[in-house]
């Protein structure tokens, strides 16, 4: 998992360096910062920490510079007022913050909606949280949707017997309506079966 310091040493150096110290010493104005990160830092990819774009870690920072006492309501207000770059920043931000369970209904917002880099984004590290009757659910949608399984973390550990059948009713669907399963889907039905047997 993707810790802060990698995040500041991706974007240490860089134009934006001087703009996100300053942000991260103002507490009191992260939410404005939050806002301009994508203007100040640009969205380029960091290749030193893959599938993270600079404003996404400057916003990770932003949050992790959050008192504890205000992280999760704040946090839960810049998802809820983010368009769709600050919603998936803050998805992708929460496995860094300590804040346990208690941003769970942002997951169970960004499953519900149509969204595949939200979704992918919420079945990341932090979809730990998520129950099993949940995750399988998000699984299934990440499927139907097309969204690549290799973004849902911990698939291997979790992926079980009844999602091996969701799966199965998923595949019997589309080959009625002459579509077929995406590989990916077709390889983890194939694995769930052949470890039942």
């Amino acid at each position: 998992m993707i810790r802060p310091e990698q995040l500041r040493a991706a974007l240490r150096g860089t134009p934006s360096s001087a703009w996100l110290d300053a942000a991260l010493d103002q507490p009191t104005t992260i939410a404005r910062s939050f806002a301009a990160a994508g203007r100040r830092t640009g969205r380029a990819p960091l290749p030193d920490v893959p599938d993270w774009t600079a404003d996404e870690a400057a916003r990770a920072l932003l949050l992790a510079a959050l008192p504890p006492d205000r992280l999760t309501e704040e946090t839960g207000d810049l998802y809820q007022y983010g368009d769709a770059d600050e919603k998936r920043a803050v998805l992708k931000a929460l496995p860094l913050l300590p804040i346990g369970a208690r941003a769970l209904p942002l997951l169970h917002d960004a499953i519900r909606t149509n969204d595949a880099r939200l979704l992918a984004a919420a079945l990341g590290p932090y979809a730990r949280h998520l129950d099993q009757a949940a995750w399988r659910q998000a699984v299934l949608k990440c499927v139907f949707m097309g969204v690549p399984l290799d973004r849902v973390d911990l698939l291997e550990e979790r992926a079980d017997t009844e999602l091996a059948s969701m799966l199965a009713a998923f595949a019997e669907e589309r080959a009625a309506a002459g579509r077929p399963m995406p590989e990916d889907a077709s390889a983890l039905l194939h694995r769930l079966t052949s470890e039942e047997t």
